[in-house]
C-alpha cells in the first residue's frame, strides 16, 4: 500500500487509537496513536529543526497498522507505504525500525531514545491535527525533490 496524501496518512494514524502494541517490548504495552504523538513530540523537543526526523517518530507505527505480523515485514511495509509521500530519508529510517542492535547512525539513536521514552512518558503530546502542517511541509518538500530527479 502506498499512502497518496497527508489526509490518508492521518486517517491511518487515527486508526491506531485504541490499538495496543504488544507488551513484548520491555513489558510496556502502548496505545499506538498516543505513542506516535509522544515520540514525535520528544523528537520535536530534541531536534526542533529536523522535521523529517520528527515525522519519522510520528509515523513509525504505520507498519503495525498495515498488518504484517513479523517485525521485519512491518518495517518494510511502513517504509514502502510512506516513501512516495514523505521521501527516502523517512523510509530509510522506518526500514531500520525498531532500531534493535547497534546503531551508529545519530538519527537512529535519537529515534530509539524517543521511542523508548515515548512508551513511558506521561505528558500531553497534543493531538494529531497539530502535525498536519509538518506532514504537509515534508510531503511538499519531497514532491519538489521528486520533480527534480
Amino acid at each position: 500500500m502506498e499512502l497518496r496524501g497527508v489526509e490518508e496518512l492521518m486517517d491511518l494514524l487515527r486508526a491506531g487509537r485504541g490499538v495496543w502494541d504488544a507488551p513484548e517490548h520491555r513489558g510496556h504495552g502502548v496505545d499506538l496513536h498516543d505513542h506516535a504523538l509522544r515520540t514525535a513530540a520528544l523528537l520535536r523537543r530534541s531536534h526542533p529543526a529536523d522535521k523529517e526526523l520528527q515525522v519519522t517518530g510520528l509515523v513509525h507505527p504505520v507498519g503495525r497498522l498495515l498488518g504484517p505480523v513479523d517485525v521485519a515485514g512491518r518495517a518494510e511495509c511502513a517504509a514502502d507505504a510512506v516513501r512516495p509521500l514523505l521521501g527516502e530519508r523517512v523510509a530509510r529510517l522506518l526500514r531500520r525500525y525498531p532500531w534493535h542492535g547497534p546503531a551508529a547512525d545519530d538519527d537512529l539513536l535519537s529515534l530509539r531514545q524517543a521511542d523508548e521514552d515515548g512508551r513511558v512518558a506521561g505528558f500531553d503530546a497534543g493531538v494529531l491535527e497539530d502535525w498536519r502542517t509538518v506532514l504537509e511541509l515534508v510531503a511538499a518538500r519531497n514532491a519538489r525533490l521528486g520533480a527534480v530527479d
